[in-house]
């Protein structure tokens, strides 16, 4: 079954079919099933009306699941967006990222997705839509596991909402791979940080990704470089990386993800509190 609906309300149903499986951009669908035929229901979410586009609500901000990452880097959005902007230069070639879509990147639920730590760094939540109405989790309970998420059967992603960051706050992401393009991450490390009128640090979000099943938030860390002044990389210690579980690939070793996490986060925290 190929199904196009142009409704919210005829993808829901469409995805009710056993096993049915949402495309939009199908960026990573298609080279998942190169050389295998497809032998699921397809539902196609291109054509759905609302899915795409990026607004300003009196809460925040929203992003329709078929926004893509070309969309993401041409918005005008506040500097809190910065990390996620530069993250979104990073998916892929020009070509992906002009097809690729912001939920799409979340639903793949690959640990190395680009576009989950700074979302998570945003403190994200994912809208959700069934037959049976409308949800909304947020993205650190969204993803469950490697390849894993909190999707229903008939659920689809609709949007993914940003609460309104502060004026003062800034961002920043950094990816270490194999090469500067096209390459799956080695390691991810996204920051958000507020500072006050006096320059210390009054609030801190940081995310790391490729060093576990799921992308993590450090929260130790972020309730530690509260109130700080000057260069925040200077606090990051191998303490902080508790919560990280970085495996063996052929791309890195755990013990080179680990450093390779300290130097990112220090970098990523320092441009997010711009200090270059």
């Amino acid at each position: 079954m190929y199904a196009r609906p142009t409704t919210i309300d005829e993808a829901t149903r469409a995805m009710t079919a056993e096993g049915a499986m949402a495309v939009s951009g199908g960026t990573d669908v298609y080279p998942a099933h190169v050389d295998k035929p497809l032998s699921r229901p397809v539902v196609d979410l291109s054509r759905v009306a609302g899915l795409r586009g990026i607004s300003e609500t009196a809460d925040g901000f929203r992003f329709g699941a078929t926004t893509t990452w070309t969309d993401i880097l041409r918005a005008e959005l506040p500097a809190a967006f910065d990390g996620l902007r530069a993250a979104a230069r990073e998916v892929g070639s020009v070509q992906i990222q002009n097809r690729g879509t912001i939920a799409g990147n979340l639903c793949n639920a690959s640990p190395a997705a680009d576009g989950v730590p700074p979302l998570l760094s945003l403190d994200a939540s994912v809208e959700l839509a069934s037959p049976q109405g409308r949800r909304v989790l947020p993205l650190r309970t969204f993803i469950t596991g490697y390849r894993k998420t909190a999707l229903a059967p008939g659920e689809i992603v609709t949007a993914v909402l940003v609460p309104k960051p502060s004026p003062r706050a800034g961002s920043a992401f950094v990816k270490l791979g194999a090469r500067r393009y096209l390459v799956i991450s080695i390691l991810m490390a996204s920051a958000v940080v507020e500072t006050d009128a006096a320059g210390r640090i009054a609030r801190a979000a940081v995310a790391v990704g490729a060093a576990s099943p799921v992308a993590q938030r450090l929260p130790g860390l972020e309730a530690d470089l509260r109130g700080l002044a000057g260069r925040p990389s200077r606090l990051v210690a191998p303490r902080h990386l508790a919560d990280l579980s970085p495996i063996d690939d052929v791309r890195a070793s755990a013990a080179y993800r680990m450093e390779a996490a300290l130097s990112a986060i220090g970098e990523a925290l320092d441009l997010a509190a711009g200090i270059s």
